[in-house]
């Protein structure tokens, strides 16, 4: 390439990446010492990584890992096209053993973040893991425990931590510029349209290794119409749209507030309703996480608007509160900050008149290749413990609403009406089911329990089976190991 020094900085300042004066470059514009990155899962984030490390010039993508073949090829092929060539992988037991590998970026599906993460630590690697981090909250800690006790660079996959103006906005907040919070709310109105019912086992297609791609999930059939993605609706792969897009704002929101750690006191409503599908997880859901400094309460709205938009798979069909539908909105005694996207926040008085606004966003994987080049854990916008913390509440939730039990609104009403801003946010909630055409008698929501946990142990208190949710049990081969404190 003839690319001069001059231009490689002011690319890689564009694209958000860090550029040392003092490094060397290799003829192709990297520089000599260049991370050398593996990116484990192709489809689905994994695009989005590959895209970003093939540009750093201090980071070298050199390996690519899928379980299934026909993908995992193509993308190789692509990238030989462009002059890039990397080593296939189908198997990440083989490929954390390679000496020729610095970086392990994973991007599967959630039942094998934490296991993959802890593997490729224990083969002296530093790791990007996608959010959520983990699949429950057990294998999330052991992940912290990992990182802290291997010495290993860990970056959650929590983009909006390198977000400039949410950062700011958390920060003008905290300064006591709105006053106190009252409530932090998350919101993750996205469409989600059925499934589909099957009648029989998917056939999975002959390139993929089923057991590669079960890991430490059961060994048994798989009911729905296609192997990829939808694994996000049933509890042995995914968490749901809470665990899926709404970890972001759940982030976001617990960023806000200040906690580090869980919630003592959690429950959790909702149904997956409108239609009858292959899937488990709820549509609609509201979360309730009691922090001392005030509630975060999640809503989570997989239909649209009204009815007449249900064969509808746009996104502006859906319903928004106080500006925001997949973000959060952060209610304080001076007025409300929204956040509408990764990059953007807010700030109104109580009268509704905007006060000041925070735009801009820096790069999450350049972020954490700088880190672990300098070893420097704090610098980290997402290190693994806030990853942890953040998909744990989505765990502690969805464990609520797993132990639930059909329940009609009133009787509802008269256990949440207690919890300071879920009587207005399940009032808006039956408004939309209302909208939707959603006969509560005939399909009623799941009240889960009011669960209490020991924010320090990371354990549940007097109920044994939410206990049992919190981990799971492994499938032999698979087992993410117990890693201390």
């Amino acid at each position: 390439m003839t690319t001069t020094r001059r231009q490689l900085i002011k690319q890689s300042a564009l694209l958000g990446g860090s550029f040392f004066i003092g490094q060397s470059l290799t003829s192709c514009g990297k520089a000599s010492n260049a991370l050398r990155v593996a990116v484990v899962g192709v489809r689905g984030r994994g695009p989005e990584h590959i895209k970003a490390y093939r540009w750093m010039k201090n980071a070298k993508l050199v390996a690519l890992c899928d379980v299934n073949k026909v993908t995992l090829n193509k993308q190789v092929d692509a990238l030989k096209k462009d002059g890039l060539e990397v080593k296939p992988y189908t198997d990440i037991r083989k490929l954390i053993e390679s000496k020729d590998i610095d970086v392990i970026s994973i991007a599967t599906p959630n039942h094998w973040h934490s296991l993959a993460a802890i593997w490729a630590m224990q083969a002296g690697k530093d790791v990007y893991v996608e959010k959520p981090v983990s699949h429950n909250v057990w294998e999330g800690r052991q992940v912290v425990n990992a990182a802290r006790k291997l010495g290993k660079i860990v970056q959650t996959g929590s983009q909006c931590r390198s977000s400039s103006s949410i950062r700011d906005a958390v920060a003008w907040v905290n300064a006591g510029n709105i006053g106190k919070i009252e409530i932090a709310r998350g919101l993750c109105y996205k469409r989600r349209n059925s499934i589909g019912k099957t009648t029989k086992p998917l056939a999975v297609p002959a390139e993929v290794d089923l057991d590669l791609w079960l890991g430490p999930a059961p060994k048994e059939d798989i009911h729905r119409k296609q192997l990829d993605y939808d694994w996000h609706w049933q509890w042995a792969y995914g968490n749901g749209d809470l665990g899926n897009q709404g970890v972001h704002q759940m982030d976001i929101a617990r960023w806000f507030l200040g906690e580090n750690e869980i919630a003592p006191k959690a429950w959790s409503i909702g149904g997956r309703l409108g239609y009858e599908d292959d899937g488990e997880t709820p549509n609609t859901q509201i979360v309730y996480q009691a922090y001392a400094k005030a509630p975060l309460i999640f809503e989570v709205r997989g239909l649209p608007s009204k009815k007449e938009d249900a064969e509808s798979k746009d996104d502006k069909t859906m319903d928004k509160f106080m500006g925001a539908g997949i973000g959060c909105v952060i209610h304080c005694e001076g007025g409300h900050i929204v956040v509408p996207s990764y990059t953007e926040a807010i700030a109104y008085d109580k009268a509704g008149e905007k006060m000041k606004s925070w735009k801009g966003s820096d790069s999450h994987f350049a972020n954490f290749i700088d880190a672990v080049q300098t070893r420097k854990r704090e610098s980290l916008n997402a290190d693994i413990l806030e990853g942890h913390l953040s998909a744990a509440i989505c765990h502690t939730g969805n464990i609520s609403y797993r132990l639930g039990e059909k329940t009609g609104a009133e009787d509802i009403r008269k256990v949440i009406d207690s919890s300071p801003g879920a009587g207005e946010t399940f009032d808006r909630l039956l408004k939309h089911l209302e909208a939707n055409g959603i006969d509560l008698k005939a399909t009623p929501l799941t009240m889960g329990p009011v669960l209490q946990f020991d924010p320090k142990t990371e354990k549940a208190i007097g109920n044994p089976a939410a206990s049992k949710l919190l981990t799971r049990e492994y499938r032999a081969g698979y087992v993410v190991p117990e890693m201390g404190a």
